[in-house]
């Protein structure tokens, strides 16, 4: 039996709730909308059997899925035209990070006058936008990972610089979430353990995160809890539904969880991820342990407070032993070095991009470009802070 939730977005949970894609149309008034996947996604059975099942629904139906991980504005653009182009009404997003982002970036930009650029989250650059022309938005993960679907933001890749971007707007929220967990059933143990590291990475630096937002904080822990509970078991069984339940749940918390802030990791992250395609959540996995030690000493109090919950030491160190474990059990590298040609990185400039990433402002400890090129080396070399 599915159940529905109303935080932060109407959410409808569990098995086969896809099916109830048509449904969530037609309490949005969507007439014709825009479906948007990845192209490794599109060719999929499962994800054809969805499309068969929406078109005998709709007079019409049409897809977008010209582009793959680590979107660029390009495929943004290509993507605006096809929805102005066809008259489409509204987005169904389906996918995991990649899908998310770029159908959310399509609702978003489908009416403004302005460049995706100009929506970059600085300031109150969101203001820009003319909210009254922004598309209603349809979300399905078939991961559980970026938690796009409860975020209002997009992860998108300024080709000419190699910068990843956040595009931000409120109503970039989708109004309509499913959670189904047999969509993730077929995910890879790989790509299981790699999204899974970056629920747990939201979850994490938002419970970190400088700034007061207990409810922030509260989510943030369960999702935590949720995470090492199940994503092991989701790892080595991953015909696990309830696991699988589990991990999307928690994705889609640690998306809620930080609008309080994120910090060094997704900073280390982004720029990786932007100029050598390194999935997020393997990057995000591999720097954890580093920014972990480094911020140890803003950090350990609140880091001990929640050790009992998640059946832990009552210590900074048995937490850290757990995230080092966690990585070794999920086949997760423990170096940079070990994912991607790190003798001829410009690390002036990877730490250039990492310190004027939003992310570094929600960094508990003071944090310069020089720490993150240390933390860098670091992950290179393998060799945690003392």
């Amino acid at each position: 039996m599915g159940i529905n939730w109303n935080y932060p977005t109407t959410m409808w949970i569990g098995e086969n709730r896809v099916e109830d894609l048509f449904l969530a149309c037609k309490e949005l008034n969507i007439s014709n909308p825009l479906f948007v996947t990845d192209k490794d996604l599109i060719n999929l059975e499962i994800i054809k059997n969805i499309i068969i099942s929406l078109k005998k629904n709709f007079k019409h139906l049409s897809t977008f899925s010209n582009f793959t991980g680590n979107p660029i504005g390009e495929n943004v653009e290509e993507g605006v035209k096809v929805y102005n182009t066809l008259g489409c009404d509204g987005v169904i997003a389906l996918g995991g990070g990649s899908g998310l982002d770029v159908g959310k970036a399509i609702a978003f930009m489908c009416n403004q006058s302005r460049a995706l650029w100009d929506f970059e989250d600085i300031g109150d650059h969101w203001k820009r936008a003319d909210s009254s022309k922004i598309s209603k938005i349809i979300a399905v993960p078939t991961t559980a990972g970026t938690g796009s679907e409860t975020g209002r933001a997009s992860l998108i890749i300024n080709k000419d610089t190699g910068a990843k971007k956040i595009i931000f707007h409120p109503k970039m929220l989708p109004s309509i979430v499913i959670l189904d967990p047999l969509l993730t059933i077929d995910l890879s143990p790989r790509l299981t353990a790699a999204t899974g590291m970056d629920a747990l990475a939201h979850n994490l630096e938002a419970f970190c995160a400088r700034g007061y937002h207990p409810m922030a904080d509260g989510i943030a822990i369960e999702g935590m809890k949720l995470i090492k509970n199940s994503l092991i078991k989701a790892f080595k069984n991953g015909n696990d539904v309830n696991a699988r339940m589990d991990l999307l749940a928690a994705a889609s918390m640690g998306s809620a969880a930080f609008q309080k802030g994120l910090g060094a990791i997704h900073s280390l992250s982004h720029p990786v991820n932007g100029k050598f395609n390194v999935h997020h959540g393997l990057s995000n996995a591999i720097f954890m342990p580093y920014v972990l030690t480094f911020n140890k000493s803003s950090i350990e109090n609140k880091i001990i407070s929640i050790c009992d919950y998640l059946e832990l030491e009552k210590n900074f160190e048995s937490f850290l032993d757990w995230i080092l474990r966690l990585r070794n059990n999920l086949n997760i590298p423990h170096k940079l070095s070990e994912v991607m040609d790190c003798s001829n990185i410009d690390l002036e400039e990877l730490s250039l991009m990492a310190y004027d990433d939003p992310s570094t402002g929600g960094n508990p400890k003071e944090i310069s470009k020089q720490d993150l090129k240390e933390m860098y080396k670091k992950s290179i070399s393998g060799e945690l802070f003392e």
